[in-house]
């Protein structure tokens, strides 16, 4: 690997950006990739191994089999039924009982969920899930950032939300307002009733983000996802202020599970041991009885207080509203498929939210169908297009090598902490640095061809010239010796790369499996000219019988060579 960079700064220059940053070199790539696909049945390798770049954390050859054999449609349905493995919440709480044998005021860090979500992500058979799981985690935000998330309480959000991933979306809503990390995280656990005496209002956080952000955004929708606007050409907010104040209302007297709730129990005393992953429940005595209007509806006045039906009523009234399904129709789109879905996509997929076919409203099995299966994400020519594809997540792309190339951990725990520093990937699972997650979905990078055409490249976000780097040279390291807490000079999670060490003597050969993996057979032909230049340029001895060691190490750096030119290019970086 020792001459990587170099041939990487040719390959670079070879594509016409000589002296550009690297994060300008990055954003030439969104707008200037290539790539084919289809949805002929059955799919062909190159077909089956880009769908699964959209529905999963990348091909394998196992994986590419079975869509070649069932068929886009099968193989969703198929992953929708698979038993999910173990949950996070399990995998902490052993790692925890494990460590209290040793130490018995042992606690728990992010770092050993970090652990359960790549071994899941990595090697859990229900795929599909394991990629939903993520894509809802940046909608429905907590962040292990803020200490006051429990790390076990987090284990059992995300397993939740694995558990909703294929629901109803009302369903999903409720669980995810009742889960005591979305409490903890946008302060509404605890939420007390207005007091005109002291002159206490309630906290209208968790109101705000639940309409800005995980139900109806901040203007009015038309069903395709376009902006509804004014006699002035101004867009129409969807909320006001008396909105959110009034919504805020109903999000009060919530707290703590307890099976005996008291009022010492609803401020935090004596909590029950599993208060971190049990639903909160009402608390009537610091519940609002004062009228609530939000969106239309008002709740009347009371003298008696009733928590769980102001809250359906609530929760009904954000679901039922029009802005849904466009809003987190376009949103999956993004997270799977492509940055800037054209308004008939995002229309098709809010439709079948609307109503799956059978008179039903938020049946997200119905929508994700709908994103993958939809001529936008298999057409061979749209997917081409100039503004097709997204920009691939920093830890979607080491899931992707691992997964790929056979990536095993010597440990069995997968044992890969926090990637979050700009000199890693700048991302880790879970950590996003705000309720508003590692990137927003309207995100344009400034000064570039992309705001220029009114494009957005959420992704983007994250990308400067620092974090440019500091994933080549994680990457590098990666793809050399693996990533992971390092035991005896050795790092956790290791790639096999036998199977290309097998094809290093033809390197056109080695550089297509590579391709088919890595960039689904579309590698453009001057990254490719350029990457076999480079990797026929690692010289292999001629054998004597004595000097297989040599000729083994020079065919493995082939291959690692390949792999890093490969997932440092534009053809992989911009998924399409």
């Amino acid at each position: 690997m020792g001459g990587s960079r170099v041939e990487l700064a040719r390959l670079f220059r070879g594509l016409g950006v000589a002296g550009a940053t690297a994060a300008t070199l990055l954003l030439v790539a969104c707008s200037g990739a290539r790539g084919t696909g289809g949805n002929a049945a059955p799919p062909t390798a190159a077909e089956a191994s880009r769908f699964l770049a959209q529905s999963s954390y990348g091909a394998t050859d196992a994986a590419i089999s079975e869509v070649r054999a069932a068929g886009y449609g099968q193989w969703i349905d198929q992953q929708m039924v698979l038993a999910r493995p173990t949950t996070h919440q399990a995998e902490v709480e052993a790692r925890l009982a494990a460590a209290r044998q040793a130490d018995p005021n042992a606690r728990l860090t992010p770092n050993d969920f970090y652990y359960t979500w790549w071994k899941q992500s990595v090697t859990g058979p229900d795929q599909l899930r394991q990629r939903m799981k993520l894509a809802y985690s940046e909608i429905f935000v907590i962040s292990l950032t803020d200490t006051n998330v429990d790390v076990r309480g987090a284990a059992s959000y995300y397993d939740m939300l694995g558990a909703n991933a294929f629901g109803n979306f009302r369903t999903l809503l409720e669980q995810v307002t009742l889960h005591p990390m979305v409490g903890v995280y946008l302060t509404w656990l605890g939420n007390q009733k207005e007091d005109p005496a002291t002159g206490r209002n309630p906290d209208e956080n968790y109101a705000r983000e639940v309409m800005q952000l995980m139900t109806i955004g901040l203007y009015q929708l038309n069903l395709d996802g376009t902006v509804k606007t004014d006699g002035s050409g101004r867009p129409i907010p969807s909320y006001t202020p008396d909105d959110i104040s009034g919504l805020a209302k109903v999000f009060t007297g919530y707290s703590y599970y307890s099976p005996n709730p008291t009022n010492t129990t609803f401020r935090g005393g004596q909590r029950n041991a599993d208060w971190a992953v049990r639903p909160m429940i009402p608390y009537a005595a610091f519940h609002s009885t004062s009228a609530k209007a939000f969106l239309g509806v008002t709740i009347p006045a009371s003298t008696a207080a009733d928590p769980a039906g102001d809250l359906k009523v609530a929760l009904d009234t954000l679901f039922n509203h029009a802005n849904v399904g466009p809003f987190i129709g376009r949103q999956l789109i993004q997270r799977l498929v492509t940055s800037n879905p054209s308004p008939a996509y995002v229309q098709r997929v809010a439709s079948v939210f609307n109503d799956n076919g059978k008179g039903v409203r938020g049946d997200m099995a119905s929508v994700v169908r709908a994103i993958l299966l939809d001529p936008e994400a298999r057409d061979a020519v749209q997917a081409a297009g100039t503004n097709a594809g997204k920009l691939r997540e920093p830890v979607v792309r080491i899931a992707n090598w691992a997964r790929a190339f056979g990536a095993t951990s010597v440990s069995g725990n997968w044992l890969i902490g926090s990637t979050s520093a700009n000199t890693s990937l700048g991302q880790t699972a879970l950590t996003s640095p705000s309720v508003f997650n590692f990137f927003r979905p309207g995100y344009s990078p400034p000064n570039t061809r992309i705001g220029s055409a009114g494009l957005v490249a959420p992704e983007f976000q994250i990308v400067d010239e620092v974090t440019v780097a500091g994933y080549l040279n994680t990457l590098q390291t990666t793809v050399d010796s693996g990533i992971g807490t390092r035991s005896g000079g050795v790092s956790d999670v290791r790639a096999d790369y036998a199977p290309l060490v097998a094809l290093g003597g033809d390197v056109d050969a080695l550089v297509s499996r590579v391709d088919l993996l890595l960039t689904h057979g579309q590698m453009a032909g001057a990254t490719r000219s350029r990457i076999v230049q480079a990797v026929g340029g690692v010289s292999v001895p001629a054998a004597t019988g004595s000097n297989q060691a040599a000729i083994t190490t020079a065919l493995t750096n082939r291959a690692k060579l390949a792999v890093y030119m490969t997932m440092a290019s534009p053809d992989y970086l911009v998924q399409r």
